[in-house]
């Protein structure tokens, strides 16, 4: 018997991602958006089309009628966590039986960033929901380093505020890979996990340029920056004023050595090695050496789907 998959925040980073993933391996794809203009993008991809809000409850069920798995992902903000339990229950409501959310690395209620903390509790509400449920928290995705490109094609630096922090980063990819596997498999196979997802090896920013530089066959340098200087960047980039307190929790958490942290579940799930950085960097090359229109820097309605990840978060 087909399964139908439904996909929240479909036209972003990591849902467009899985979506390639699932590719014609789903029998049924549906996808929820905010805004019905991408929706001819989506059929193309062979997925049914739901205009909804995670905002508002009311627009829900009938995406989720007849849906068997739920991908869910909230935007990142204050509101996550309603967001998610607006999902949740429509899910329950629908009869749906699992759900694969999105969360973050390191949500705990004592988490030292406001992301990680509402991560949290989004997480608990799923795990009592009665439904069967797998949460995955991966660390800091190497698809942020793209919002750093035009400084680098232009000066050959990029300026962060998280000193010498060493990150697990993870390509995106790999997280999407993740999802369809458990998304494709028994339900039952991954109920009750909650995985981390990280990249092969922790990483300095001042390893991130170098091996950069290799790629691009010049120098490209990290220039340390403080968090009020980098507060007042991510301002001028149109960032909402608590997405960049919220990137300084995280700065600040992972300059005191808060993401220096690798596990193997990724290779353990997908039986192969997790993506390096430079996988990542050799992929991406032409957004770094060169002005390039289908690299632009997305605006940030966008990146509804990369939650903290935006400009330096972990999801």
């Amino acid at each position: 018997m087909s399964r139908t998959v439904l996909i929240t925040g479909a036209t972003g980073t990591v849902s467009t991602a899985l979506l390639n993933e699932l590719g014609a391996r789903a029998p049924k794809l549906r996808a929820l958006v905010r805004d019905g203009s991408a929706a001819d993008g989506l059929r193309a991809r062979g997925a049914e089309v739901f205009t909804g809000d995670l905002d508002d409850a009311g627009s829900l069920p009938p995406a989720f009628e007849g849906v068997d798995d739920l991908w869910l992902l909230t935007p990142n903000g204050p509101r996550a966590p309603e967001q998610s339990a607006n999902a949740v229950r429509a899910a329950v409501r629908a009869g749906v039986e699992r759900v694969v959310r999105l969360s973050a690395v390191g949500a705990a209620p004592d988490a030292p960033n406001r992301s990680g903390r509402l991560h949290a509790a989004a997480d608990r509400e799923l795990q009592r929901s009665g439904l069967l449920w797998t949460v995955l928290r991966p660390h800091w995705f190497m698809q942020n380093l793209l919002g750093e490109a035009e400084d680098i094609r232009a000066t050959g630096t990029f300026s962060l505020d998280m000193a010498a922090a060493r990150l697990g980063m993870i390509d995106a990819r790999d997280l999407a890979a993740c999802a369809a596997l458990i998304l494709l498999d028994r339900p039952e196979r991954h109920h009750g996990e909650a995985y981390t997802l990280t990249g092969p090896r922790p990483l300095t920013f001042d390893q991130v340029a170098e091996e950069l530089g290799h790629v691009l066959g010049r120098t490209v340098g990290y220039r340390l920056v403080g968090h009020d200087a980098r507060r007042r960047t991510l301002l001028a980039h149109g960032a909402p004023g608590w997405i960049a307190d919220m990137l300084e929790d995280y700065a600040r958490a992972y300059a005191a050595g808060w993401g220096d942290l690798t596990t193997g579940t990724v290779t353990d799930l997908l039986h192969r090695p997790a993506r390096d950085i430079a996988d990542f960097l050799r992929d991406h090359a032409p957004a770094f050496a060169r002005q390039d229109p289908s690299f632009g820097d997305p605006t940030w309605s966008e990146r509804d789907d990369l939650g903290p990840a935006r400009r330096g978060l972990p999801e």
